[in-house]
C-alpha cells in the first residue's frame, strides 16, 4: 500500500537543503535540535497513519526523504541520536538470548465459555460474588479474541523501555529489540494522537484524558495476517526451508528471532487492549482505556462494544459467528468484560483468570481425512494412547496428521477402524481428535483396530486395572516411560530446562547416562559433547539450566514428578498446604485428601507414590544435588497446619507482596495453624496489604478487621503480639 500518490516539492527541498548541514564543532545549532524532532514527530505521525488508521496523508517519496533528512542530521550529530528515533527501529545488534522479564502486574489468562449458557452462568457467578450492591443490568465491553502472541510495552515518562512476552504469566522473555522493529507500535506514547476510529463505540476522550503516565504497562496481541502469512510460507518453501504452521505460530517465531532485521521483514501488527502496572492512572472503565490508547497512537481493534446487557453481548458473539471468516486476520473468539473498573476491582480474581472477563470459544473447526494407521503411544505413567495416522488436513489453519483416540473403549463406541473416513476437529491449542466415524463411506476393505496384548516399546504384557479405562504397561523401566516422564519434568511449566528436547534426551538415555530425572544433575560436560547435534556452547548452556532449575518453587517440582492426578493447581495446593517434600511424602491418604483440589484418588496415588523405594531413593538424590525441597519460607520444624500464632484464624492477602510471592506467604500461614483465603468478612483475623491493595483493602476498613504491612506481619508470627489497625 503507497501511503499517498500526493507530492510535496517544498517538504522534499528542504528535506534536500537540510541534509547538506554541516557539524558545528560547539555542537548542533537549535535550529538544527528542532528540526531533528519536528522530522521525528512528522514520522511517528505518518507512521501512525499508515500503519494504525490506515489513511496515509503523504507520499513514500516525501516519507523517505524525510527519513533520509533525519538519518543524515543524527549522523552528523550523534549525540541527537536517541533510542525512540524512527531511524532505530531496525538495525539493532543480533541477539543472543532472550533475558527473563518479571511483570509488574501477572498477565492472566482467561476462563472459556462455549455458549449463551456458558454466558448466562458466567454472569450468574458475577452477581453472587457482588452480592446486592449490584442489581441493574451489568454493562460490558466485547472486543474480538486476537489468534495472536500476548506481550507487555512498559513505557516510563511516554518512552518505550522494555518490552516482554506473556510467558507462564509472571514470567516472560525480553524482545523490546524485535517489538522496536514493529511500526504500528509507537516507542514514544503520543498524548495528542488523532481520535478513534468511527467505528469504535467507545466514550470521547477529552484532553485531560490526554495524559501521559510516568510509568504504565500496555498489553496487547501481536499478530499476523493471512496475506503475510502466505507470502512468509511461499518465500521458505522457495528455499526449500520448513514453513509455519498457522500465522498464530508465525507470529511467534518472528518475535522471537535472534536478528532484529528478520523480525523486521515479517510485517508483524498489533492491537492493545489491556493495562498492567500503571502510576497515577484514573481509568474508570475498559472502554475509556481503549479510546484512550487510540487517542496515545496505539493501534486498537475498531471491532469492539460496549453493550447494556447480557443479551446484547450474545447478540454481538452470535454477528462474529459469520463475520470472523472476512477478517485479514485470524480470531478464535470474543472477550467479554464487564466495562466498570470499579466492578472488576470487586469482583478480583480466582487462581489464575479474573473474574471479569470470559473468552468465548466458537465451535471447534471440523473437517474429513482418512485413518491411515492406528499406532499406540505409550506416556509417563505407562497409559497405552491409541493414535489415528491421518491423511494430512488442514484444519483451522494447521495441518494435522494425528488426532488422538483416547483408550480401546472410546474407539469401540466409536467402531472407528483403519480406512475409515472420519470426522476430526480441532478447538484452540487442544489436540485433534476424532469426532464420528463417516459409516456411509465404508467400502468393507476397513480394518478393526485390536489394542495390543503387550507393550509396543517394551514387550511387557500390559495390564487394564479394574474400573479403569486405561490399558497401561506395568514396566516402569520401560524406555518410552522413562523418556516421557523426563520430558516432562524438563518442560516449561514443571522444571523449565531449556534445550533439552526429546532428541538429546532420547540419546542420553539409549547411551545410560540418564534413567530418572535425578540424573540430569549429575551430568558432566564431557559426557554430553559425543551427543549428536551437540556442541561446546550448547553443552554448557544445558548445565547452566539444569543449574538454574534447582532453584524452583516447591510445587514446579512437585508438578513435575509427574504422580498420577497432580496437575499444576493441585501441585500449588500440595506445596502450600505442606511447605516440604519431606511433610508431603510422609502424608496421609486422610490428611492429603483435606487439601483444596485434591479428591481421594489423587491422595491414594500420592501416598503410592512416595511408598515407592525408587521414587524415595530418587528424592534424596534430588535433594543432595541442592534442588529446592522446600518453600522459600519455610520455618524449620513447623508443621503445617499445627497450633501456632494464627491457630484456627483465617488470613487474606490483597495488593502486591514485595517479601514473599502469594504461593509463599499463603503457605506460610499454613505452616503457623491458619487458613489463607481469598475474601474479607468479620470473620477474618488479619489482611495484609501490599502495594496497590485494592477492594479487599477498602473492606477490611469498612468491617474494622486489622490491615497489617508484610513487616507487621511477619513480627507478629514471630513474637506473641496481636494484630493492630493500621
Amino acid at each position: 500500500m503507497a501511503r499517498s500518490t500526493e507530492q510535496n516539492p517544498e517538504a522534499l527541498q528542504k528535506s534536500i537543503d537540510l541534509m547538506d548541514t554541516s557539524p558545528s564543532s560547539t555542537g548542533p545549532d537549535p535550529a538544527v535540535r528542532e528540526r531533528v524532532e519536528a522530522l521525528r514527530a512528522r514520522i511517528n505521525h505518518a507512521n501512525y497513519l499508515y500503519y494504525v488508521l490506515d489513511a496515509p496523508e503523504i507520499s513514500d517519496a516525501a516519507y523517505d526523504a524525510m527519513m533520509r533528512e533525519l538519518r543524515a542530521l543524527e549522523e552528523a550529530y550523534p549525540e541527537l541520536q536517541t533510542p525512540d528515533s524512527p531511524t532505530q527501529r531496525v538495525g539493532s545488534p543480533f541477539l543472543t538470548t532472550f533475558a527473563p522479564v518479571r511483570h509488574r502486574v501477572p498477565m492472566l489468562s482467561l476462563d472459556n465459555a462455549f455458549g449463551a449458557d456458558e454466558l448466562r452462568a458466567w454472569e450468574e457467578r458475577i452477581r453472587r460474588a457482588l452480592g446486592a450492591s449490584v442489581r441493574q443490568p451489568i454493562e460490558y465491553i466485547c472486543e474480538l479474541k486476537i489468534d495472536g502472541l500476548s506481550v507487555s510495552l512498559t513505557y516510563e515518562q511516554g518512552q518505550l523501555v522494555q518490552g516482554a512476552t506473556r510467558g507462564d504469566g509472571e514470567i516472560g522473555e525480553d524482545v523490546l529489540l524485535n517489538l522496536r522493529t514493529i511500526r504500528s507500535i509507537p516507542t514514544r506514547i503520543l498524548p495528542a494522537a488523532p481520535s478513534p476510529s468511527p467505528s469504535m463505540t467507545l466514550p470521547l476522550i477529552t484532553p485531560a484524558q490526554h495524559t501521559v503516565p510516568p510509568l504504565i504497562e500496555v498489553r496487547g496481541e501481536v499478530y499476523m495476517t493471512h496475506s503475510e502469512f502466505a507470502r512468509i510460507n511461499a518465500e521458505m518453501e522457495e528455499k526449500g526451508e520448513r514453513t509455519f504452521a498457522n500465522p498464530r505460530n508465525a507470529a511467534a517465531g518472528s518475535l522471537r528471532q535472534k536478528d532484529p532485521k528478520v523480525t523486521a521483514s515479517r510485517r508483524l501488527e498489533a492491537f492493545f487492549y489491556a493495562v498492567g502496572a500503571c502510576e497515577d492512572c484514573q481509568f474508570e472503565s475498559q472502554s475509556e482505556l481503549l479510546a484512550t490508547y487510540a487517542a496515545w497512537g496505539f493501534p486498537t481493534n475498531p471491532n469492539v462494544r460496549v453493550c447494556a446487557n447480557l443479551q446484547e453481548v450474545i447478540a454481538f458473539c452470535d454477528e462474529w459467528a459469520d463475520r470472523k471468516n472476512t477478517l485479514p486476520y485470524d480470531i478464535d473468539g470474543v472477550v467479554v468484560k464487564v466495562n466498570s473498573f470499579a466492578l472488576q476491582r470487586a469482583l478480583g480474581a480466582v487462581s489464575r483468570s479474573p473474574r471479569w472477563a470470559i473468552a468465548y470459544k466458537y465451535p471447534a473447526m471440523q473437517v474429513r481425512t482418512r485413518v491411515e494407521d492406528i499406532v499406540v503411544d505409550v506416556g509417563r505413567t505407562g497409559a497405552l494412547t491409541p493414535v489415528a495416522i491421518l491423511t494430512p488436513v488442514a484444519v483451522g489453519g494447521v495441518v494435522v496428521s494425528r488426532a488422538t483416540l483416547h483408550n480401546a473403549g472410546e474407539i469401540a463406541r466409536k467402531d472407528v477402524r483403519i480406512g475409515d473416513t472420519v470426522v476430526i476437529q480441532r478447538a484452540g491449542e487442544v489436540i485433534p481428535e476424532v469426532v464420528e466415524v463417516v459409516t456411509e463411506a465404508r467400502t468393507g476393505a476397513e480394518v478393526p483396530f485390536q489394542m495390543p496384548s503387550r507393550c509396543p516399546a517394551c514387550n511387557t504384557p500390559v495390564v487394564r486395572p479394574e474400573g479403569e479405562a486405561v490399558t497401561r504397561c506395568p514396566n516402569a523401566d520401560c524406555p518410552r516411560q522413562v523418556l516421557a516422564r523426563l520430558e516432562h519434568f524438563v518442560s516449561r511449566r514443571a522444571m523449565n530446562i531449556e534445550g533439552l528436547g526429546q532428541r538429546h534426551l532420547e540419546q542420553l538415555v539409549q547411551v545410560g547416562l540418564v534413567r530418572d530425572p535425578a540424573d540430569l544433575y549429575a551430568l558432566r560436560k564431557e559426557q554430553m559433547l559425543p551427543l549428536e547435534r551437540m556442541g561446546d556452547r550448547l553443552a554448557e548452556k544445558i548445565l547452566q539450566n539444569i543449574e538454574e532449575s534447582k532453584t524452583r518453587p516447591l510445587s514446579r517440582l512437585i508438578f513435575a514428578l509427574g504422580i498420577r492426578h497432580v496437575g499444576e493447581r493441585g501441585a500449588e495446593a500440595l506445596a502450600a498446604h505442606f511447605g516440604s517434600m519431606e511433610r508431603l511424602s510422609r502424608a496421609t491418604v486422610e490428611e492429603l485428601a483435606l487439601v483444596p483440589d485434591v479428591g481421594e484418588a489423587t491422595a491414594e496415588s500420592i501416598v503410592a507414590y512416595f511408598a515407592s523405594p525408587r521414587h524415595r531413593q530418587m528424592l534424596e538424590r534430588l535433594a543432595a544435588a541442592g534442588v529446592r525441597m522446600q518453600n522459600a519460607l519455610e520455618t524449620p520444624g513447623q508443621a503445617a497446619g499445627t497450633a501456632g500464632p494464627l491457630s484456627g484464624k483465617t488470613v487474606v492477602f490483597t495488593g502486591t507482596l514485595q517479601r514473599f510471592t502469594r504461593e509463599e506467604a499463603e503457605a506460610l500461614v499454613l505452616q503457623h495453624g491458619g487458613r489463607a483465603t481469598g475474601s474479607v468478612s468479620k470473620k477474618t483475623f488479619c489482611v495484609v496489604a501490599g502495594e496497590k491493595a485494592g477492594s479487599k483493602l477498602e473492606k477490611a476498613r469498612q468491617l474494622g478487621v486489622p490491615v497489617l504491612t508484610e513487616e507487621e506481619f511477619l513480627q507478629m508470627l514471630e513474637g506473641p503480639g496481636q494484630a493492630s489497625s493500621s
